[in-house]
């Protein structure tokens, strides 16, 4: 189950990652390219799956 949480947090982080990335005009093809509002959802989704991965990795004693 760990695994499982530890996978779905990094997919959220990298959503969030290409999301920002296309906010910033970095990465082409896209409605998102060049948008600032993805930027903002890009970097509240990053955090989201930050706080994924430490939940799914918190000590459990």
């Amino acid at each position: 189950m760990r695994l499982v949480r530890n996978l779905l947090a990094l997919l959220v982080l990298a959503i969030g990652v290409l999301w920002s990335l296309q906010g910033l005009g970095l990465v082409r093809g896209s409605f998102m390219t060049g948008q600032s509002q993805w930027l903002y959802i890009g970097i509240v989704t990053v955090l989201i799956g930050l706080a994924g991965l430490a939940w799914a990795n918190r000590s459990r004693i």
